[in-house]
């Protein structure tokens, strides 16, 4: 049974999936790093530096009463809250990797467009009297029974 196990994590695609994921995680830390650090501070600086992640409605006040400041006091003081700016943040990285996933796959495909395509083994050849198809080993024509080169 362990033998099994050995050959079926072994296989290819058992491979491939899981250097898909780590490389999947590594990438959406990455994304994560671009929006929050990289896009998202010019967005906000030109709405009038708006911190989307600060972002929240108050529905009932905590053991400390509001308003709040910030998401993390309405949090601490145990308040419930809608965080849409963390979702638009999340909407923004999830746009940022659909782009970046189309752009690899159009960049695969022009690649793939690309590649000559094998060709095909000639496997007839033409009978210099009948102009039959034959097989290219032939020797003799099966229409005319002539003797071919």
């Amino acid at each position: 049974m362990l033998q099994e196990f050995k050959t079926f994590a072994m296989r290819g695609n058992v491979v491939d999936m899981a250097v898909g994921i780590i490389i999947g995680g590594a990438f959406g830390t990455i994304v994560k790093s671009l929006v929050a650090d990289v896009i998202m501070p010019p967005i906000g600086l030109l709405l009038g530096g708006v911190d989307f992640s600060d972002l929240f409605l108050t529905l009932k006040d905590g053991t400390v009463a509001g308003p709040y400041s910030t998401l993390a006091a309405a949090q601490e003081a145990g308040a419930v809250t809608i965080s849409y700016g963390v979702f638009i943040n999340s909407v923004i990285s999830f746009l940022i990797v659909a782009f970046a996933v189309f752009l690899l796959i159009k960049s695969i495909n022009k690649l793939q467009a690309e590649a000559p395509e094998p060709e095909e083994e000639v496997t007839t050849k033409e009978c210099p009297f009948c102009l039959s198809s034959i097989a290219i080993k032939a020797t003799r024509c099966p229409q005319c029974t002539s003797t071919v080169e």
